[in-house]
């Protein structure tokens, strides 16, 4: 398990891949056929525009508010798969990265939903860092924005870089 220590925090506030809006990410993604979403928010804007990731992680939480029941109806209604895990906030846990590595593995079964107990915050690191190069990973950075991150070799090492100090 990686924990993430306090002096790290700053540095999770820089991000990692390309910052965009809303429209910007529909724009960017249109072409795109292997979407992985980190986070509530962007889980819903991709289905609710009909855009379906091949892997979503969720927490059912967003900004320390708890999703309503129609929202968290719309995602849990998307996927085919789900994997439920238990992830403490500030933490990334060896089952987290197992079930991202593993959903990885079998992204062709897709659309698979890995449902985290607590939070899923630092799944955005894994799953860049574990990235097959042909994915796209879609993360909010809270009140900025929504990140697009192709897992480059230079996204791959910063997102190692941080996890290495964990």
């Amino acid at each position: 398990m990686r924990i993430l220590p306090e002096e790290l925090r700053d540095e999770l506030k820089e991000p990692i891949g390309k910052l965009v809006d809303e429209q910007g990410l529909l724009n960017l993604i249109k072409e795109e056929e292997y979407l992985v979403t980190v986070g509530d928010l962007v889980t819903l804007t991709l289905i609710k525009n009909q855009i379906s990731p091949k892997i979503a992680i969720v927490d059912y939480i967003s900004r320390r508010e708890e999703f309503s029941e129609e929202k968290k109806q719309i995602i849990k209604d998307f996927g085919s798969e789900r994997i439920q895990i238990k992830n403490p906030p500030g933490t990334l846990t060896d089952e987290l990265w197992n079930a991202i590595d593993s959903s990885y593995k079998n992204i062709e079964k897709g659309p698979i939903l890995i449902e985290v107990d607590g939070e899923e915050d630092l799944a955005s690191l894994a799953a860049i860092y574990l990235a097959p190069s042909y994915v796209t990973v879609i993360y909010g950075l809270p009140n900025k924005g929504i990140l697009v991150v192709k897992p480059t070799i230079e996204n791959k090492n910063k997102a190692k870089e941080v996890l290495d100090k964990m």
